[in-house]
């Protein structure tokens, strides 16, 4: 696990991150020169037009993706210098991760879709944990029903419960709301910011939503893979 000293720290530090995707007929440069720091406990939203490089920035802050230029510091690591287990160890004990399409496994219930995180931590008492998030998000009753068997607002708050499952210092939202309707959509951010003050997370959100981007306590914007601005709410 990550010192408790890091939180004096940076959690994420992002110096000149460019990403070019080569092909044959043109290279595509995605991200241009990006710098910024985040430190433990805040909640930042990276907004900008769709093709703007919010959800390329997201994964290449996860260490999901390589940069082309530059680098990324997790926690006090730079992950470009880490080989995929070391990175995979690195977010399994450390990050969450919320998705628009929220990515539960089909053939899994939502009990064990949440379990996964601690099962991967090789945490105890698993299953009473989960159970506990569950209750929290209000689907506690629907624990042994599949992804196919809740609403796309019930996944999502199954979603919630995996992502805080193993106590992340750090959350990723990739488009927490994109696919959910209006009073869904804001029923999963009040469980969100409600969840992550609880547990002191820190969150950085991906939205093209900006009034979701105005509940959090900074606002990056990104237009043609460039910061324009970085702003406190």
């Amino acid at each position: 696990m990550i010192d408790n000293a890091i939180d004096k720290q940076d959690v994420l530090k992002i110096e000149s991150l460019s990403k070019t995707y080569k092909s044959n007929a043109k290279d595509l440069t995605v991200l241009k020169d990006v710098n910024f720091n985040i430190q433990a406990g805040e909640t930042v939203s990276i907004v900008g037009p769709s093709g703007s490089g919010k959800t390329t920035l997201l994964g290449l802050c996860a260490g999901l993706d390589k940069p082309t230029n530059g680098s990324v510091a997790l926690f006090g690591k730079n992950i470009s210098e880490l080989d995929e287990d070391q990175r995979a160890l690195l977010r399994n004990e450390n990050v969450g991760f919320i998705f628009q399409n929220f990515q539960l496994i089909p053939t899994l219930t939502a009990l064990e879709n949440v379990t996964i995180p601690l099962e991967l931590q090789g945490a105890k008492k698993v299953k009473e944990k989960a159970l506990e998030l569950l209750d929290r998000v209000g689907l506690k009753d629907r624990a042994n029903h599949y992804p196919n068997q809740l609403s796309g607002g019930e996944q999502q708050r199954v979603s919630l419960a995996r992502a805080f499952s193993n106590e992340p210092k750090l959350l990723f939202a990739d488009e927490p709301t994109g696919n959910l309707d209006g009073e869904t959509g804001d029923k999963i951010e009040n469980l969100l910011f409600d969840l992550n003050k609880e547990k002191g997370t820190t969150l950085i959100i991906v939205t093209h939503d900006l009034e979701l981007a105005s509940r959090t306590s900074r606002v990056i914007r990104l237009k043609s893979g460039l910061v324009v601005s970085d702003k406190s709410n």
